[in-house]
This record gives structure tokens, C-alpha cells and sequence, in this order.
């Protein structure tokens, strides 16, 4: 590019590279809604464990019954009954406090959603305000382009104007 004395000046003193003023705040708002993610998918994982660990005493519960329907034809003693019933009682408590447990995490797990997309709307913002800057910047800078090629060409045609009158 020319300057005023016709000149050539560096092209990097004349285009200012694009700056976000909010950089760092997103760079820190995206930051926090990736740690978000992750405890999100960490408590999921956790909401799944405790399904499968369900599963896995409900298919249990149903083996002392099957055990339990067995003993009855076959005629066991009231020992045994006893036993069975006991067991039964105590894996249908335990599937009860599970359930209990998963209820917790399900919260848990929902609260964290919500965080996570306050987080995305919070971050969605500033990545938007930055995308509109840059279009404003994108703009500003083909408008200054497009006066220093009016004031070359008008310059140019100066210039030579004068070489042909002297």
C-alpha cells in the first residue's frame, strides 16, 4: 500500500488484524460449558451404572423366586420357605433403596443438564456477538480497501495528468 508521499508501507501497518475485545471472557464461558459437559457425562455414566446394577438385582430377585417356586412343588421345609422369604424381602429392599439412589442421580443428572444449557445460551451469545464484529470488521475493511483503490486510481490519474502538462 501507498501512503500519503506515494510511499510503499508495509501491509501490516496498514490492516489491523481482527480482535475480539471478548476473547478471554469466551474462551472462559466455553472453558466452563466443556467442565460442564463433563460432569454431566460423568453423572450419566453413573445413572447408567446404577440401571445395570438394578438389572443386575432384579435378575437376581427373579432367581431365588424361580428357586423359591421350585422348593414349594418339591415341598421344602419351613426353614427353607423362611430363607426364601427372607431373601426375597431383602433383594426387593435392596432394589427399593437402588431405585432410591438412581432417583438422586436422575436429579442430579438433570440439574446438571439445565446448567449445561444455560452454559451453551451463555457462550451461544458471545460467540455470536463475536461472529457479528467480525462481519462489521470484514465490512470496514473492504470499505477502506475500496477508498484506497478510488484514492490510487484517482492519484494515479493526477500523476499522470501532471506528467503530460510538464
Amino acid at each position: 500500500m501507498y501512503g500519503g508521499d506515494n510511499r510503499l508501507i508495509p501491509e501490516e501497518e496498514t490492516v489491523k488484524q481482527f480482535q475480539y475485545r471478548l476473547e478471554t471472557v469466551l474462551t472462559y464461558k466455553t472453558q466452563v460449558l466443556d467442565n460442564l459437559k463433563v460432569e454431566h457425562a460423568a453423572i450419566v455414566q453413573n445413572v447408567n451404572r446404577k440401571k445395570e446394577q438394578i438389572r443386575g438385582l432384579n435378575q437376581e430377585l427373579a432367581g431365588f423366586e424361580d428357586d423359591f417356586d421350585k422348593a414349594k412343588e418339591e415341598g421344602a421345609s419351613i426353614e427353607n420357605y423362611r430363607l426364601f422369604d427372607m431373601c426375597i424381602g431383602r433383594m426387593e429392599e435392596m432394589i427399593d433403596e437402588e431405585k432410591g439412589r438412581l432417583k438422586v442421580l436422575k436429579r442430579q443428572e438433570d440439574e446438571k443438564k439445565q446448567e449445561v444449557i444455560t452454559a451453551k445460551v451463555d457462550t451461544s451469545k458471545f460467540e455470536k456477538l463475536k461472529d457479528k464484529k467480525l462481519k462489521e470488521y470484514q465490512k470496514a475493511v473492504m470499505k477502506a480497501d475500496e477508498v484506497f483503490v478510488e484514492e490510487f486510481v484517482s492519484n494515479t490519474a493526477l500523476r499522470i495528468r501532471h506528467q503530460h502538462r510538464g
